[in-house]
């Protein structure tokens, strides 16, 4: 027998089909920007209003592991666009053929770098440092000698998967860049743990289990102003910090090509960019009309910026990664 169709599922028939015809656009990033606190749920939403679509983010791991999955599945991958490269991994994702041009002109990024890559769009910016906390660590370390011969315990990220691992390893080249191996092996026994990605460490960190953590210099903006708690730090070292510019790149096979283009536009607007502060807790590339959260000012200023070019980055990357591996496995 043919039952009728209730009222409210007839009712309820038309939405669904609406929604179903909504275009998807499938976004790769690492697993902290899509989590309750991170800048994916604002993102969505905000896009979602303007874009007529579906935003689907996928957490693919931290950012190296995200370069990782698009060579493994090449050409078929489900992704219209990734988002959370960074500058050290651009010349290795531009190798792999998977990207096309953003198309996104005539942006003025405040940023410490001059930005030309045609492929890469850059949407926020930090330096790398340790972070404290001063009710347990009174004197900091200034430089890395000084880390290395200290009793303090650190936790650092894998540079095989993370983008700040990575970005430590060539921040040490940077610095010594004929010392780099004595470095590694100063700094051995204070490694208290190696994670896959910057979250595990974080937790580490914040749970008590080490003295310090590789992140940001921005990164105690998070406990100042989202917790009220001014006892975090980040060591100003003597060498300098290590710069990392974090881009979104569209995939030249994407399905959605047009409404990618639509996304990497968006992503320099005062919608997007006024999000990263307080989610991502980095320096926005285009800093929005608001200007940056009070609190960022009390940051430290690192006395330079050390970046190695993309191309040079991928050259010493194997190199300064062998040294890093000799160091901890002795």
């Amino acid at each position: 027998m043919i039952r009728p169709i209730s009222t409210l599922t007839a009712l309820l028939l038309p939405v669904a089909a609406a929604a179903q015809d909504r275009p998807v656009l499938t976004v790769y990033t690492y697993d902290s920007f899509v989590s309750d606190w991170g800048p994916g749920p604002q993102v969505e939403t905000a896009f979602e209003a303007i874009c007529g679509c579906d935003l689907v983010f996928v957490a693919a791991g931290d950012g190296a592991e995200l370069l990782a999955r698009l060579r493994l599945e090449g050409a078929t991958t489900e992704a219209d666009v990734v988002l959370g490269l960074d500058s050290n991994l651009t010349a290795a994702a531009t190798a792999t053929g998977l990207f096309a041009d953003h198309g996104v002109t005539d942006v003025d990024f405040d940023m410490p770098v001059v930005w030309d890559d045609p492929m890469f769009l850059p949407y926020d910016w930090g330096y790398f440092a340790f972070v404290y906390d001063r009710t347990r660590v009174a004197e900091p370390p200034a430089d890395f000698p000084a880390l290395a011969a200290s009793d303090l315990k650190i936790v650092i990220q894998d540079p095989r998967a993370s983008t700040p691992g990575l970005g430590l390893l060539l921040w040490v080249k940077a610095a010594y860049p004929d010392r780099a191996a004595e470095i590694w092996q100063g700094l051995a026994d204070n490694i208290l743990t190696v994670t896959p990605g910057w979250s595990e460490a974080y937790g580490l960190f914040t749970e008590g289990e080490a003295d310090m953590v590789l992140s940001y210099t921005t990164s105690p903006a998070y406990h100042l102003i989202a917790e009220g708690d001014d006892s975090k730090a980040a060591a100003s070292f003597a060498e300098g910090h290590y710069l990392q510019v974090e881009v979104a790149g569209k995939i030249a096979s994407s399905a959605e090509s047009d409404l990618a283009d639509r996304f990497m536009a968006f992503i320099v607007t005062p919608d997007f960019q006024s999000v990263i502060p307080e989610t991502n807790w980095m320096y926005p590339a285009v800093t929005p009309p608001g200007g940056l959260p009070a609190g960022f000012e009390t940051m430290i200023a690192p006395v330079q910026a050390l970046l190695y070019p993309p191309g040079e980055a991928e050259d010493i990357r194997d190199e300064a990664l062998a040294e890093w591996q000799a160091a901890l496995s002795r």
